[in-house]
């Protein structure tokens, strides 16, 4: 049997050196990023439950950690003096008391002053710790993404998921030199040797038998929910299957729009587009783009194609819920008037003779093509 020592001195030291709800953060902290980076590991489940954690729960707890280093209560010295003094009080009801705040009553060991308050602690208990968790993380995450809109990084997994671990782990720090600073019975400390005790007290020797089915019958249920959500993370219902497909070109400053695409060219001249696919099959899709200019008659609603002249193709591998953007370098090789350039998507095999009514997805441009002066 593996003694939980030789565990814990498997950790690194400066991890061993936190306490152990910090260090639990820390720990999950890196976790979480394991199962979003590592290829494989961010392909499971494992990816999702550690990531509700880290976005609702993490960064808020730490944050708190390092406003509130001190306990939420009073010292257990403190707890037993004032125990002590109204077990003395109650067995001497019959004594006459002296007034609050003369001599006599500092003799007889009352210093309080007759107008004297109870002293609160600062700190917070383990309940308000833990919804101010939740409550802070929830508002803590979306203003990192608001403050990385506006720098170059922008919004995207990689920043989010670096800079909501960066300030985890700072909060971390802030928080164990701060408790570090204090004397160790005002410190905070999750009582967890306590919770082990009672869970063990309530499940295996409990008072009567009534409350150890009561017991069970909890615990059965705790797992059966844990099972549902599990299963429902796991294998999330599936809704409409689709494949965005779109064109779009860039403006003046930089930015990708669905406008400004040619319309009068020469021949020989070339015109940017970015063709953009995205992936909304639930699995990883490869596509197959094919690009045609095509002499068409239209008649009576009506377009037939005479010609057809394969400019381009190319191949993208799409994870599902991601989306792909391909720079193509549009250059016509024939001229005339109103000539269709079309953009036909497929989806694994290619047909021999690829056309807009065998194609999964399909995008066209109307442009004239003049001979060069």
């Amino acid at each position: 049997m593996v003694d939980r020592q030789d565990v814990w001195l498997i950790l690194p030291h400066p991890i061993r050196r936190l306490p152990a709800d910090l260090a639990a953060v820390v720990i999950l902290t890196l976790l979480t990023l394991t199962t979003v980076f590592v290829p494989v590991v961010n392909e499971t489940p494992l990816r999702v439950g550690f990531g509700l954690t880290f976005v609702l729960f993490l960064p808020g707890y730490a944050f708190i950690a390092a406003l509130f280093p001190e306990s939420g209560s009073g010292s257990e010295s403190t707890v037993e003096t004032a125990e002590q003094s109204q077990q003395i009080a109650s067995n001497d009801d019959s004594a006459p008391k002296p007034v609050p705040g003369t001599e006599a009553a500092a003799a007889h060991g009352d210093t309080e002053p007759a107008d004297s308050e109870p002293t609160d602690s600062s700190g917070i208990d383990g309940i308000e710790r833990t919804a101010l968790s939740f409550g802070l993380s929830i508002a803590i995450v979306p203003l990192i993404g608001l403050i990385l809109n506006f720098t170059p990084w922008g919004i995207r997994l990689v920043p989010i998921v670096t800079s909501v671990a960066g300030f985890t782990l700072v909060c971390v720090a802030v928080a164990a030199q701060r408790r570090l600073e204090l004397p160790p019975d005002e410190r905070f400390v999750v009582p967890y040797h306590d919770w082990i005790a009672a869970t063990k007290q309530e499940l295996f020797d409990p008072d009567d038998r009534v409350d150890g089915t009561l017991n069970i019958v909890l615990a059965i249920s705790v797992l059966l929910a844990i099972g549902s959500v599990g299963y429902a993370v796991a294998v999330p219902p599936q809704g409409e299957q689709f494949t965005e497909f779109y064109l779009l070109t860039e403006n003046p400053d930089g930015e990708l729009v669905a406008d400004g695409y040619p319309e009068t060219m020469t021949r020989g001249e070339t015109a940017e587009l970015t063709v953009g696919i995205g992936n909304n099959e639930y699995q990883s899709t490869t596509y197959t783009v094919v690009v045609q200019v095509q002499e068409v008659n239209t008649a009576d609603n009506s377009t037939t194609v005479l010609d057809r002249t394969e400019i381009d193709r190319f191949e993208a591998t799409v994870s599902h819920n991601e989306t792909h953007h391909q720079q193509h370098t549009l250059r016509p090789t024939q001229t005339g008037e109103d000539l269709r350039v079309q953009y036909l998507l497929y989806k694994g095999s290619l047909p021999d003779t690829p056309t807009s009514e065998n194609a999964y997805r399909d995008l066209h441009l109307w442009i004239d093509v003049e001979e060069t002066a």
